[in-house]
């Protein structure tokens, strides 16, 4: 019983996969660099775009029972340690909190456009920003900024999805967790005039072929949740991201505790929520069998996983 007990309220130890950190880094050109959850910061050193840019991380108890607004000063801090100043968008992948609740704050600190579907927009409204740096994408058609191409496929969010629906007036934090619905998820697709392409899947969810047809050679997979599916539904998963757009290196995002700050070390969710373990147990096989290279971002580092292409 007490060996049960410590397994239910522990975590996966991230050090089983130490050998699938440390991607090249960025020097010249195109790079990534990893932020938390599904916050990636990609950039050509003119250009640069951020998903999500969720900084403020709110403890578990604040988000269970109290409200929710962005901590503008962690904010400023984290967006200096990373060397952000300018950016030409912000790009929720979905608008839970976990994604989306700095992400006006964010904009309007960097000059960018928020990018996404209508709830995004409430977001945007509900933090000040001029509605001339909002804007709602049409599902599917392109959209440049600076050397990037960025399009925007709707899908599914990972089930469960605790707050469904879409938010349908301006959201002015502080607010409850629940204020935070889904909204829009979005699967996007990143374009730079060099060539480089890559599929940012922020939710492990997806709607059957709405990727068919779209090629990207990396793609950074959210895997939050994914944990507490069956087998079938992870390869599913797999099938209709990586396989579908032909990448050929995984990069796996959305794995760590969010209720941690991120100045301190990364760890995986608890088994109380998820299970990367079960995760990386059907991931490693298919990869393997594949021949795709599967990896863990480093956070604060600016990566370049199109140098392992070949």
């Amino acid at each position: 019983m007490a060996l049960g007990l410590r397994l239910r309220l522990g975590r996966p130890d991230l050090g089983r996969y130490a050998a699938r950190f440390g991607l090249p880094q960025a020097s010249d050109g195109v790079g990534v660099t990893f932020l938390g959850v599904a916050s990636l910061l990609i950039e050509d050193g003119t250009s640069a775009v951020l998903t999500d840019g969720f900084f403020t991380r709110p403890s578990l108890p604040r988000v269970a029972l109290g409200r929710l607004a962005p901590d503008e000063a962690l904010i400023e801090r984290t967006l200096a340690r990373a060397g952000i100043d300018r950016l030409d968008v912000v790009a929720p992948v979905h608008t839970h909190y976990d994604h989306a609740m700095d992400a006006a704050a964010v904009a309007a600190r960097t000059g960018a456009r928020l990018l996404g579907g209508t709830s995004a927009a409430q977001i945007g409204r509900g933090g000040g920003l001029p509605e001339d740096r909002i804007g709602v994408v049409v599902p599917g058609e392109p959209v440049r900024a600076g050397g990037f191409t960025l399009t925007w496929v709707e899908g599914e969010h990972c089930p469960p999805d605790r707050y469904p629906g879409r938010i349908m007036s301006p959201v002015v934090p502080p607010v409850r967790t629940t204020a935070y619905q889904c909204g829009e998820a979005w699967s996007i697709l990143v374009e730079h005039d060099s060539g480089r392409t890559a599929l940012v899947q922020g939710s492990a969810g997806f709607r059957p072929g709405a990727l068919t047809g779209r090629r990207a050679d990396v793609a950074y997979l959210g895997v939050g949740q994914l944990g507490v599916q069956d087998p079938a539904y992870i390869e599913q998963y797999w099938a209709e991201t990586v396989t579908t757009v032909g990448a050929r290196q995984v990069v796996l995002i959305h794995w760590d505790d969010f209720f941690r700050p991120l100045d301190r070390p990364l760890r995986a969710l608890p088994y109380l929520g998820d299970d990367l373990h079960a995760t990386m147990s059907v991931l490693e096989p298919l990869a393997q069998g594949q021949g795709v290279g599967l990896h863990f971002p480093t956070v604060w580092h600016r990566e370049d996983p199109w140098a392992l292409l070949g």
